[in-house]
């Protein structure tokens, strides 16, 4: 079947399209999506078969994946990390939903949902409601990258027609909720105890 270019409103999203993408989700589809930030490629984060696959479209093996979950709220978060103290957990709801993306350390679900030995986990609750509904509405994270252009001079496209002609023939899905920005999430290792800037992207990290 031909992948479909599903238009779906960035603030209203229609729930007859939503079940359309949860439908490709929960068949073990690889969908590309809209954030607050840049687009994203991803999947169900339970279905391992799909996992594998987003590795091959990315080109990244399952041991060296750097993925992120998307969550659609903290109590999602909860599930796949360890336990936050009470500066992370301030620091979490200060920044989101918010464009970034934070190292943590991984839950115990974690590596026996991946297949490998993960320690951390990157996680994202984006302020955006296409993704955040997926996630809300599969109840586990969304497992995703950022879509990167193969030009060096512009990293990452933002118009979804042209993410479409690239990937229509590697993914299952492409949705269109209009033109992303082309700044990635600030990512923020909080591992070693105090939050260390490893990628300065959208978004203001407090002081």
């Amino acid at each position: 079947m031909a992948c479909p270019l599903l238009p779906i409103h960035p603030k209203n999203p229609e729930p007859r399209k939503i079940n359309q993408v949860l439908d490709c989700l929960r068949a073990g589809g690889v969908i590309i999506y809209p954030t607050d930030t840049v687009y994203g490629i991803g999947c169900d984060l339970m279905n391992r078969k799909a996992i594998d696959r987003l590795g091959q479209i990315v080109d990244v093996k399952p041991h060296k994946f750097q993925l992120a979950f998307i969550c659609s709220d903290f109590s999602q978060v909860s599930r796949y990390v360890m336990q936050l103290n009470s500066s992370e957990f301030k620091l979490l709801k200060q920044t989101l939903p918010g464009p970034f993306t934070f190292i943590l350390q991984a839950g115990s679900l974690v590596p026996r949902i991946m297949g490998v030995n993960k320690k951390t986990v990157g996680i994202r609750i984006p302020d955006h409601p296409v993704p955040r509904e997926l996630a809300t509405l599969l109840d586990h994270p969304l497992v995703s990258a950022s879509v990167k252009n193969s030009d060096q001079i512009k990293e990452y496209t933002t118009d979804p027609g042209e993410i479409y002609e690239v990937f229509k023939n590697k993914v299952d899905l492409v949705i269109d909720s209009g033109p992303s920005g082309n700044i990635p999430s600030t990512i923020v290792d909080l591992t070693s105890g105090e939050p260390v800037i490893t990628r300065q992207g959208l978004g203001v990290f407090p002081v």
